[in-house]
C-alpha cells in the first residue's frame, strides 16, 4: 500500500514516461540547469531554463510537473528528447539528472547539461564531451552524483561584464536590453545544436556549434541598462 502510495504522489522511478510505441527510439536528456521560482525566472544563471523552454517550444512540447523537475517528452525526426528543468535549485541539479537517466534508462553519452558560463563572452557557446566544473555548483553536483566528469555539456556565455566583488549580483541579476535583443539568436542557435546532437551526434555538434554567435561585443555597464 505505501509503494502504491509512493507511486501516485511522486511516479514509478522504474516506468518511462515516454509512450510504449517509442519505447524502442532512441532518447536523450537534455538538462537545462537553473533554479525555480519567479525571483531567478529572467537572471543569467537561468539560461539553461531558457534554452530548454526555447528547445520543447520548438518542437511543439509540453512540460509535465514529474519528480525533481518539469520535464517534456519531445520527439522529432526519429529522436526522443527528454527536457528536463530540475526543480532541485542549481547546487542539487546531479540529484534530477540521476534520476532520469535511471529512469529513462538513457547512456550517459546521450545526455546534454546547458549552463551558464561567465567565463565566455556573452553570445558565445562552448560544448564539450567532458570537464571540469570550473566552480560552477550544478556542474559540482551532477560530478558528485554520476560520480564522473565525462558527460557532454553545453556552456552559454553570459560574460564578465561587473565590477570587482559583484559577481554573483552579475550572475543572479537580470538580462540587460542589449542582452534581451540578442538572446532569441542565441537560444536559436543552441536548440539547434540540441536537435544536432541528437542527429549527428557529439563531435559533429561542437563542429558546427561551437563558436561566437554574435557579430560585435556588447556594449560595457549591459547590467545597468534596464533600469
Amino acid at each position: 500500500m505505501l509503494k502504491k502510495i509512493w507511486y501516485y504522489l511522486f511516479g514509478n522511478p522504474n516506468q518511462s514516461i515516454v509512450k510504449e510505441e517509442n519505447k524502442d527510439v532512441v532518447k536523450y536528456l537534455i538538462t537545462g540547469l537553473g533554479n525555480i521560482g519567479a525571483d531567478y525566472l529572467n537572471t543569467r544563471h537561468n539560461i539553461g531554463f531558457k534554452v530548454a523552454d526555447a528547445l520543447v517550444e520548438s518542437l511543439d512540447g509540453n512540460y509535465q510537473t514529474e519528480r525533481y523537475g518539469a520535464v517534456a517528452v519531445c520527439k522529432n525526426k526519429g529522436r526522443i528528447y527528454v527536457v528536463l528543468k530540475p526543480s532541485t535549485y542549481m547546487n542539487l541539479s546531479g540529484q534530477a539528472i540521476r534520476y532520469w537517466m535511471n529512469k529513462e534508462k538513457i547512456e550517459i553519452q546521450n545526455i546534454m547539461v546547458i549552463l551558464d558560463d561567465l567565463n565566455l563572452d556573452f553570445g558565445t557557446i562552448r560544448i564539450k564531451g567532458k570537464g571540469g566544473a570550473g566552480g560552477h555548483n550544478g556542474l559540482k553536483s551532477i560530478e558528485q552524483d554520476l560520480q564522473t566528469s565525462d558527460y557532454p555539456r553545453m556552456r552559454v556565455g553570459i560574460g564578465n561584464n561587473f565590477s570587482k566583488g559583484h559577481q554573483v549580483d552579475f550572475v543572479l541579476g537580470e538580462w540587460g536590453n542589449y542582452e534581451n535583443e540578442q538572446l532569441p539568436k542565441i537560444l536559436k542557435h543552441c536548440v539547434g545544436a540540441c536537435k544536432t546532437f541528437g542527429f549527428l551526434g557529439l563531435e559533429k555538434t561542437m563542429s558546427e556549434f561551437n563558436k561566437k554567435i554574435l557579430n560585435s561585443d556588447p556594449p560595457q555597464n549591459t547590467t545597468n541598462d534596464n533600469a
